[in-house]
């Protein structure tokens, strides 16, 4: 099963308005706080702001928990181990987790030699898939609940 969360929280529809205000003044068609709420609500099937600030918590949990189990890949390579920290990044999108690996990873491919990680911290969003990707396009981290 992999991380998702279904409701958006209230914070996180005000962090894609803030996104949106920023945007559009960047592209010189300034935009108000409301419009951009309203905007953003619609953009996520509601009438308008107030029936979806009614309607979504304030907040929701983090997907990944400290002293959660975990399996995934980690620059192409499977891993099974536990999350001892998670922090929320501040677009409310992604989280910085870190991992203790049970077994340590080989994070290089040569066959000529080897450099094994057995803590990491990566970025990764809410469905457990990092945003970085490698050379080859696939992204850095995958994370799943074992």
């Amino acid at each position: 099963m992999s991380f998702s969360l279904d409701t958006p929280s209230a914070l996180t529809l005000k962090a894609e308005a803030k996104a949106l205000r920023e945007d559009r003044a960047r592209a010189g068609e300034p935009l108000s706080h409301g419009a951009a709420l309203e905007a953003v609500a619609r953009a996520h099937g509601f009438r308008d702001w107030n029936t979806a600030r009614a309607m979504l918590p304030e907040r929701v949990s983090s997907p990944m928990q400290v002293g959660m189990r975990v399996k995934g890949t980690y620059l192409g390579q499977a891993f099974k181990g536990m999350v001892i920290g998670v922090l929320l990044k501040s677009d409310m999108q992604h989280y910085q987790v870190t991992i203790n690996f049970d077994e340590p990873v080989d994070v290089v491919t040569s066959e000529l030699f080897s450099a094994f990680r057995h803590r990491v911290v990566s970025t990764v969003d809410i469905h457990g898939v990092s945003p970085a990707r490698t050379g080859n396009g696939e992204p850095q981290m995958r994370i799943m609940r074992e």
